[in-house]
Parts: structure tokens; sequence; C-alpha cells
């Protein structure tokens, strides 16, 4: 543990993605998370003390055909890696059949639930480092994700008419998630991107079209960037 504090005691954010249910993930997680979280404790300086690590874990729930006690080893983990990060988001490997036919292999549906993490993770650092109209500090994405508890995490992308609207459509209907719904949600972080084709309607419709989902009291922050891999399409996450 003291090899991997030396990795991340400088780090501002910190992401921990793992499967549970077996040793390495269940077992190593928490035990990460806890040490992310007590490191700032540690610190004398007031000022450093308050800029704490913040910890998202990114995991995913075994297969019903695993059996049982997996499934019992995975949800106690769950339960001690939520008492140390700061948001927490669950994908159900059994929730990879909603995307999944009967010529889907194995190899790739699992490359379909790795993309989604990757989008969405991406999603929240592009933000920060990708050049754009409206670009975020660690701070803005601080004030949603800080003690938050569990998340959802989703990620669309289209092209054609009304591509803006059929993305938020996407991101909003995640079908890998675990059956949690963004009704309620008292934050929510919404990153739109695209090519230099992307007009000022086509953000506000996807903006609007995944505020329709939250209370209206929820703190939104909205951040949108350019990436010229996209142009004649638009990716909202």
């Amino acid at each position: 543990i003291e090899e991997i504090m030396e990795h991340i005691k400088d780090s501002h954010m910190l992401f921990i993605t793992a499967g549970m249910g077996g040793g390495t993930g269940t077992g190593a997680a928490p035990v990460i998370a806890k040490a992310a979280r007590e490191a700032r404790a540690a610190v004398k300086d007031k000022m450093l003390k308050e800029k704490k690590i913040l910890t998202v874990g990114v995991v995913t729930k075994p297969f019903d055909f695993e059996g049982v006690r997996r499934m019992r080893i995975a949800e106690l983990g769950l339960e001690e890696l939520q008492k140390y990060v700061d948001t927490l988001i669950v994908i159900p490997n059994q929730n990879l059949f909603r995307i999944a036919n009967e010529k889907t292999t194995f190899a790739d549906a699992f490359r379909l639930a790795d993309n989604v993490l990757h989008i969405g993770i991406r999603g929240v650092t592009d933000l920060m480092v990708m050049p754009g109209l409206i670009n975020l500090d660690f701070a803005d994405i601080g004030t949603v994700m800080n003690e938050m508890g569990k998340a959802m995490i989703g990620t669309g992308e289209a092209e054609g008419e009304d591509r803006a609207v059929t993305a938020a459509e996407a991101a909003i209907s995640n079908p890998l998630l675990d059956n949690m719904s963004m009704k309620g949600a008292q934050g929510i972080l919404i990153n739109i991107t695209g090519g230099e084709d992307m007009t000022l309607f086509e953000v506000d419709a996807a903006a609007n079209r995944v505020r329709e989902e939250v209370d209206e009291d929820a703190n939104i922050i909205f951040g949108a960037t350019f990436d010229q891999a996209m142009e004649g399409k638009v990716r909202v996450s």
C-alpha cells in the first residue's frame, strides 16, 4: 500500500476500477480508497488537507451464472468501498445481455462494457483538459462528485438530424447501469462534445433534454468541448 500511496499522494482525483466478487478487486479497491481518504487526513497543513483526493469507484458486479456466493462477496465489497469513495458507479455484468444478441461474442460483450466506462470517465476528464467553449476546473467537478454516494454514468453519440437530442436520450437510458434512474439526482455533470459544426441550438437542446430528467433544484454543472474527430457528430455524457 505504501507503493500505491507514493503514486497517488499528489493526485487531485482518483478513479478506481475493479471487478467485484473475486479476491483482487473486492479486496484491493476498498483498501486503496481508504488509503486515498486517509492520505489527506494525515496532512498537517490545513489548506492541503482540504484539497483531498476526489475518489470515484467504477466497478462491475458478477454475472448471475457465477453464483450466489460470488455475488454475496461482491455486495460486501461494494458496501466496504462505498464507505471510502466520494462517488460510486456500479455496472452489473448481467446487464450486458441487454445490449447483446446471440452472435455477440463473450469478448465483444466485455469490450462494450469497457467502452462505456472509458467514455464516461473521459467525459469527466475532457471537461478539464480539452479545449472548448465552456471549460470546467477541478473545483467545478468536485461540487458535483464530492461525497455524493451512488451515481450513474451514461453516454450517447449520434449524427444526422436531431443528433443532439438523440445523443442525450441515449446517455439518459444507459442499459448497463444497476437499475438506477436520474430522477431525484442531487447533482449532475453534463459534457457535450462535438466538432466545429456543433451549434448553440444543439447544445441547448441536448442540455435541456438531460435537465428534464432531474429535479429543478439539482446542482447542474455543464461543459462543452470540441474534438475534431467528432465532426458531424455529437456526444453527450
